[in-house]
């Protein structure tokens, strides 16, 4: 590993303040689903009450993977593997394909964990932006010059965190073409996939357009369940299997009970109703943040996200994000700081919560970003 461990500084806040403050607009998921609100068929839930607390298959119930599957064009059930978490289908999927030494090319900003994985191996790490002056979208020259024939994975996450921007076909194509011409893979977490705020279409995935591609996704964004920790990563079987062998030392399994909640919850009828839930709630949701954002005169802008239940806002003072933030968890309520992303005078905020709740999760950010300088 390399010298000087770096700690992921944004989960550990998280973790740190998420249940200690009267209001968490932190999270980048909509409100949770209840189990009640999940199981509506009596039959389901006789069967779980029945359900022996044993291993199930360590890759994940056969069922579950089908699911899976189903929805990635010409994927089976051995391109799938069930994770802890989309963290550890990250985490598991570096680990598969680089080795100490080798170039990743991350796309920023983003979810840091890639970012910190790499350090802390001891890859040789080259971003590429996502650039503000082009509505979150990706510089298509800096991300030529910044792959090289060294690029061993090009890591990206689509839609975005924390910008909530959807890949356009011009820019997932030059992404593909960027990593065909020098041979490299393509990691692209998709775990805001079907929780699109501008369309009903569901973004497309990078699986299935070209060879060299590992793609990753959870319950826990656009399906409102991150207690249940299912994730899923899809790749080619021989990387799959490889990418198990790296499970078998780290969690084994996921548990039982969530492999089968989540096959439920993949099912087509139960899966389109968690998905017309997430997007009611994005939805309604960014109407309230956009009157609120309106009212702020100036001090606060924004790209309005295109997917995802956060807003990435920028705020015009000189106030650090993370002494704001401070500032913030001391009136209990808590956004992220973009300083952890990089970015400085931003603040991911998340808007897929209950209209009450949001709105007193702004008024007391709004009297913090009105005391700063």
């Amino acid at each position: 590993m390399s010298q000087g461990f770096v700690q992921f500084e944004l989960e550990r806040l998280m973790s740190i303040w998420e249940n200690q403050v009267d209001f968490n607009l932190s999270e980048s998921g909509v409100c949770p689903l209840t189990v009640k609100e999940l199981v509506q068929e009596p039959a389901f839930i006789e069967e779980l009450l029945s359900t022996p607390l044993n291993y199930p298959q360590s890759n994940g119930l056969i069922e579950l993977r089908q699911a899976v599957a189903k929805l990635y064009d010409g994927a089976t059930e051995d391109n799938i593997l069930i994770t802890t978490g989309c963290a550890q289908a990250n985490f598991t999927s570096v680990l598969t394909i680089m080795e100490p030494g080798d170039e990743i090319v991350i796309m920023l900003p983003s979810y840091m964990q890639i970012w910190g994985v790499s350090h802390n191996f001891g890859y040789k790490i080259n971003p590429f932006s996502l650039k503000e002056e082009l509505g979150w979208g990706v510089d298509l020259d800096e991300l030529k010059r910044t792959v090289s024939p060294k690029t061993k994975l090009i890591a990206l996450v689509n839609p975005n965190n924390p910008t909530g921007h959807i890949l356009s076909a011009e820019e997932m194509d030059a992404i593909v073409a960027a990593a065909a011409r020098v041979g490299a893979w393509l990691l692209c977490d998709e775990v805001y996939a079907g929780a699109e705020r501008v369309t009903d279409k569901f973004t497309p995935s990078f699986w299935s357009r070209y060879e060299r591609v590992v793609t990753t996704g959870s319950l826990s964004k656009a399906y409102a369940m991150p207690g249940l920790r299912i994730g899923w990563i899809v790749g080619p079987a021989d990387i799959i299997e490889k990418t198990w062998a790296w499970q078998d030392y780290i969690t084994i399994s996921t548990t039982i009970l969530a492999n089968k909640l989540a096959a439920y919850a993949l099912s087509p009828e139960v899966r389109l109703r968690i998905i017309n839930r997430t997007r009611d709630y994005i939805r309604a949701g960014y109407k309230n943040f956009e009157k609120w954002y309106q009212r702020q005169g100036g001090v606060i802008s924004i790209i309005p996200p295109q997917a995802a239940a956060i807003a990435f806002a920028r705020y015009h003072k000189k106030t650090n994000s993370s002494e704001l933030v401070r500032r913030l968890i001391q009136k209990k309520a808590f956004v992220l700081p973009g300083d952890l992303f990089g970015l400085d005078h931003f603040l991911r905020i998340s808007f897929g919560l209950p209209v009450d709740y949001l709105n007193e999760g702004l008024n007391r950010l709004e009297q913090v970003i009105r005391e700063c300088n």
